[in-house]
């Protein structure tokens, strides 16, 4: 075999900015710390929030399944480490990590990468920004309230969200959705809360408590 022939050619593009971004910030280190690292597995849960973070920069429309893919042909170990192979990055174990994401608390988790990066960045808080917006959804969704279910359900603090027919941001009132507040700095526009609610719920009902 030829010199030219044991070469390996990867792409780093873009994603090595990310990636570094990630780094400086302490991202991965945040969620080890948070959910733990367990010695047998492969991948830590924060690697995988990482490559979750890549990934979602050009290749959200595939299946989990075929999440994998997306770094066959990346420099997988100079954005997520040494020894890591695509592989490792299969749907069971993302899926995994979501389940342990969301019984911590998603909310918890992104207020703490927020403080660090107002700690890093020296962001200047003393004016915010708060709005909405819809994300319209395809499918059928079965999923019904139940009224003495939902009333017991206003004192959890986490809770799955009803997809609903609401006021359409984006021009589909036709389909159901889900809503999406946030709340910004106004130095940097840097995300500071982030909260998933019902596709019915109104701003005005709900801008007061968040």
């Amino acid at each position: 075999m030829s010199y030219l022939e044991e070469i390996q050619v990867k792409n780093l593009d873009h994603l090595g900015i990310v990636a570094g971004l990630i780094d400086e910030i302490g991202i991965v280190k945040i969620i080890n710390n948070k959910l733990g690292i367990d010695v047998r597995e492969k991948i830590s849960a924060g690697t995988v929030v990482k490559s979750i973070l890549i990934n979602g920069l050009g290749f959200v429309s595939r299946p989990l399944y075929l999440f994998s893919q997306f770094f066959q042909d990346k420099a997988i170990e100079k954005l997520l480490g040494e020894r890591i192979k695509p592989d490792y990055l299969n749907d069971d174990k993302i899926g995994r990590v979501m389940d342990e994401l969301y019984k911590y608390g998603l909310n918890d988790i992104f207020i703490e990468v927020v403080l660090e990066v107002i700690k890093k960045i020296k962001i200047d808080l003393k004016y915010s920004h708060l709005d909405s917006t819809s994300f319209h959804l395809d499918g059928e969704y079965k999923r019904e309230e139940d009224k003495e279910k939902q009333e017991e359900e206003k004192i959890i603090k986490e809770r799955p969200i009803f997809i609903k027919k609401g006021y359409s941001r984006d021009h589909r009132p036709d389909l159901k959705q889900c809503v999406l507040d946030l709340i910004t700095s106004q130095d940097g526009d840097i995300p500071l809360f982030v909260r998933v609610g019902d596709g019915n719920e109104s701003d005005k009902a709900v801008f007061g408590k968040v």
